[in-house]
């Protein structure tokens, strides 16, 4: 019982995170039902990772990708299961291209950037050979390209902002001594 308080206070702010996160996509259809609004067309659930990116510990944001669709197809139905696990294998792989790309580009908005476009590709990639198999039906983009994009830019400014601000907060301490 003691390493269970220990493990939950040591990872405090990762599962208060994810808890909030979760409870987000479950609520996602009812709150899109209220504001008449189509939310999932704003990637929900990559905002949600993204914003949990920086937050977090990089295992944590695996978890995420692979809880999140897991979520919204065992409360809502949607996606179908075929487009969840398509889904969470997009997500896995932008957190492991953001990764990867920000060690190789110096740069987390390249990273983020480059981790959304590549993961995206991929999906498309998938997506249209399950629609070729039948195991999807059409279309294969369903959200206006141009949306796809301003998000992706947005996305990717957010970590840039917040990891220039984390990474520069120690040398302003620094300054100020």
């Amino acid at each position: 019982m003691e390493s269970i308080v220990r493990a939950v206070s040591t990872h405090r702010r990762a599962i208060v995170i994810d808890m909030f996160f979760v409870l987000a996509i479950v609520f996602l259809p009812s709150l899109s039902h209220l504001l008449a609004f189509p939310l999932y067309r704003l990637e929900p659930m990559r905002l949600l990772l993204i914003l949990a990116l920086p937050f977090a510990a990089r295992g944590n944001s695996y978890l995420l990708a692979l809880i999140l669709p897991l979520v919204s197809l065992i409360t809502s139905g949607h996606p179908q299961l075929a487009k969840a696990l398509l889904m969470t294998g997009e997500l896995l792989l932008n957190v492991w291209l953001f990764w990867w790309l920000a060690g190789r580009l110096g740069s987390r908005f390249g990273a983020m950037l480059g981790g959304i476009a590549g993961s995206k590709l991929c999906y498309y990639g998938v997506k249209l050979l399950l629609i070729r198999m039948a195991v999807l039906n059409p279309p294969l983009v369903g959200t206006a390209l141009w949306i796809q994009g301003s998000l992706a830019l947005i996305f990717s400014l957010y970590i840039f902002i917040v990891f220039s601000r984390s990474e520069n907060r120690p040398a302003q301490v620094a300054a100020k001594s």
